[in-house]
């Protein structure tokens, strides 16, 4: 039997970047599908009302999104 290899250490800090600007990516792209789903809407129903309500939906589901997901960073 072989013994086994040592394990390569993880960088934390590394792993903690990747996750935080995976955070920022989500948050963006949540908000800019958000307001082309409100401006598509708009178009479609020949409203004015359908973009800012959307918009704003998607912010604050991204922002509870980003606030879920550092607590359970720091866990």
């Amino acid at each position: 039997m072989e013994p086994q290899k040592p394990r390569k250490k993880i960088n934390k800090g590394l792993q903690t970047a990747t996750k935080l600007s995976g955070i920022g990516i989500q948050m963006g792209l949540t908000i800019y599908l958000g307001n082309l789903l409100g401006s598509w809407l708009d178009e479609k129903y020949a409203t004015n009302y359908l973009e800012i309500s959307i918009t704003l939906v998607a912010i604050f589901v991204s922002m509870y999104s980003m606030i879920r997901q550092a607590n359970n960073l720091n866990k």
